[in-house]
């Protein structure tokens, strides 16, 4: 049985904050990668956001 791993992502803008790194800067090198650098889109019912997982943190 394939267990996910994937157990919380954090969203560009709380990248952003933590590390104090421009989150705009973030969105351009989050925009060539692709999910399996660990980047994923979260859905929510009126928007969507751009989060990473661990790897896509360290990737």
């Amino acid at each position: 049985m394939h267990v996910n791993k994937v157990y919380a992502v954090f969203t560009v803008a709380r990248l952003a904050k933590d590390p104090g790194e421009d989150e705009d800067w973030l969105w351009d090198v989050a925009n060539g990668m692709d999910t399996e650098d660990g980047v994923i889109w979260v859905y929510g019912i009126d928007d969507q956001v751009m989060a990473f997982t661990d790897f896509g943190i360290e990737t």
